[in-house]
């Protein structure tokens, strides 16, 4: 199953690594090998991608980092092809990823002259951009026919898990994901609050919007650090946070609810 039906395909600028992720999905397929199997791997090459910048191995980094993505795609494409979707790894998967980012800015902090102040500014700024990436994303999936329902545009409560899966490991796992998403999502929400309403959202501005996918982000980060612009990283995303206006503009002003 796609996550969007064909019209509502668009170029997703942080999905670069999707067709490496369906082979190695598909080499899997036959395997033991689960979709949470791939995601803890994801997270594995996540960490090594941090040690790498904290031993100053930037073009190490850049490798596990980008590698990290691809993985990260594996797992739901996995899940696909087994036909085994589940809110665990849903959930897992979104812990795991806003874990690395916090990981990463402190690695950057640490080994840069960045203030730890700007560091958890730019933080708090890529998981805005992330969260306004996946609200319209999502909304788009929920309402294209045949779409991936799995993620909701309103997450209020635990979800009744799915065949395959425990209920407990699933409400525990969506406390977590709260806890860590919860603000950032309600922040979004209240900046627009009608984007629900919308029918669809036209390609290319879903295409403009994948510069805030966390693929797209952590390929800006994999470029700037075997360049050397390490000390540039904290406050380009400060900066880069002030696009979610922008496009919060567009949305409005050109996509009607």
């Amino acid at each position: 199953m796609s996550k969007l039906a064909a019209p509502d395909k668009f170029i997703d600028l942080s999905d670069y690594g999707r067709p490496l992720a369906k082979i190695l999905a598909n080499q899997l397929k036959n395997t033991r090998f689960t979709p949470i199997h791939v995601t803890l791997l994801f997270g594995i090459s996540g960490l090594i991608g941090i040690y790498c910048i904290l031993q100053n191995h930037y073009f190490l980094a850049a490798f596990f980092i980008v590698l990290k993505s691809i993985i990260d795609a594996a797992d739901g494409e996995l899940a696909r092809i087994k036909n085994t979707p589940s809110y665990t790894g849903r959930y897992l998967d979104s812990v795991f990823d806003i874990i690395l980012n916090f990981l990463i800015f402190m690695a950057i902090c640490y080994v840069s002259k960045t203030t730890f102040g700007m560091t958890i500014l730019a933080f708090i700024g890529i998981q805005l951009q992330g969260t306004l990436y996946n609200y319209y994303y999502v909304i788009l999936r929920n309402k294209s026919v045949g779409g991936d329902k799995t993620s909701q545009i309103f997450e209020n409560k635990s979800p009744r898990a799915l065949p395959g899966e425990n209920q407990k490991r699933v409400d525990i796992l969506f406390l977590i994901y709260t806890i860590v998403y919860g603000a950032f999502d309600k922040i979004i929400h209240t900046l627009d609050k009608d984007a629900y309403k919308v029918k669809t959202f036209p390609n290319w501005f879903m295409t403009l919007l994948s510069i805030y996918g966390l693929g797209f982000q952590l390929l800006i980060i994999a470029v700037m650090l075997p360049l050397h612009y390490i000390e540039f990283i904290v406050p380009f995303f400060i900066v880069y946070t002030s696009l979610i206006f922008v496009l919060i503009g567009i949305r409005k002003v050109l996509i009607k609810a």
